[in-house]
This record gives C-alpha cells, structure tokens and sequence, in this order.
C-alpha cells in the first residue's frame, strides 16, 4: 500500500462503541437532505440558485436567458427546486417569478461560495 494510501486508512480496526451508539442516535433523516443537495450538485441549477441569490427575484424568461437555454428547461429546473423546497414562485400577469424559498438556501449557497474561495486561495 502506498504511503498516502496509509495514511487514509487505520492500520488497526477497532472502534468506540459509545460514540458510535451516540452518533447513530443522533443521526438525521439524510433522505431528505440528500435530494436537496442532489438538486443543487445539478449545474443548471446551482447557475438558477446563483442567480436568485445575487438578484432576488427573476421571471423564467430572464432565467431562461442567464442559462442560455430554453424557457421550457429553465422551468424544468425551477419547478423541481420549488418541489424540493429550495424556491418560490409568484405569478404577475402572465409573467412567472421565482425567488429563493428563505434565507436558509442563500445561507447554504453562500457558504459554498465561501468555501470554495477559500479553496482556491490555498
């Protein structure tokens, strides 16, 4: 095994039964957690959620526009985020706005952002 390879892995197996009997008490529904993160690992929609957080509110066509793509997609991707609780929607005459659902999904996304900064700074 190479070095760095070791050094990944314990060279013993043996564990602390308490704490692993704490954490999986502990655990979260990750189902849940996951389709979130699922749907902004999607590169069109991570643009879309980008996009609402440093303008607030677009219609589907201005959407539609930043992605370089068709109203019909860009539709696509907004419904399944407001499915999954990541957007919202209003309706002004026959235009359609989107927005994020909270601060909770700026908050997630800016972290991200931050973090990724971080990472490439090193």
């Amino acid at each position: 095994m190479s070095s760095s390879k070791r050094d990944e892995v314990c060279e013993v197996f043996c564990h602390d039964p308490e704490k692993v009997r704490r954490i999986k008490e502990h655990l979260p529904d990750t189902e849940t957690l996951v389709s979130v993160f699922k749907a902004l690992a999607d590169p069109t929609r991570l643009k879309i959620a980008f996009a609402l957080m440093e303008e607030g509110e677009l219609c589907v066509c201005d959407l539609a526009h930043v992605l370089e793509s068709t109203v019909a997609t860009a539709s696509h991707h907004l419904r399944l985020m407001k499915n999954l609780g990541l957007a919202k929607s209003r309706k002004e005459g026959k235009l359609v706005f989107y927005s994020l659902k909270d601060e909770h999904v700026r908050q997630i996304l800016a972290i991200a952002m931050e973090h990724h900064a971080e990472d490439r700074g090193r």
